[in-house]
């Protein structure tokens, strides 16, 4: 789970750049590309949601503690 955060926040500075860079030369490329990557952040939170959904079926909890207690 914090591999997808922190990709969620390279995403969210890379879109930044990529507006701004857009505004700087007066171009719409830059916000052409933050649709590409606000389309790609949906995809991850929903892989990142399928996994949260996937414990708590196979576990019947979402407590961390809880999970690494099973696993030993």
């Amino acid at each position: 789970m914090f591999m997808l955060m922190s990709l969620e926040v390279m995403l969210n500075a890379a879109g930044l750049a990529f507006v701004v860079a857009g505004s700087r030369w007066q171009q719409a490329d830059g916000q052409i590309a933050f649709l590409f990557i606000l389309a790609m952040a949906a995809a991850e939170v929903s892989v990142g949601l399928a996994l949260v959904l996937q414990l708590y079926h196979h576990f019947n909890t979402l407590d961390a503690d809880a999970l690494s207690e099973m696993r030993e």
